[in-house]
């Protein structure tokens, strides 16, 4: 499925989370599927979790993460050892 399709499943509703992307227009946000992997659930935990979730639900959630940091460059500052 290409990125942009992908992309169409996730909406931003105000009335849901306030404006926080949400996969599908439902009260489930990008974040938390970000933040259970983050923390080592596989998409199989969570597809067995919320039973009306599909696999291109939780692609959708990693390419708009990398969409949203693509583009961002960290500047270090140089540690000086004692």
């Amino acid at each position: 499925m290409q990125e942009q399709n992908l992309l169409e499943r996730i909406t931003v509703d105000p009335a849901i989370f306030g404006g926080k992307p949400i996969i599908r227009g439902r009260r489930l946000a990008v974040e938390h599927i970000l933040g259970m992997l983050a923390a080592g659930d596989t998409a199989d935990v969570l597809l067995a979790g919320y039973p009306w979730l599909e696999a291109q639900d939780i692609q959708a959630c990693l390419v708009y993460a990398h969409r949203l940091v693509q583009h961002e460059r960290i500047e270090l500052t140089p540690r000086v050892l004692a």
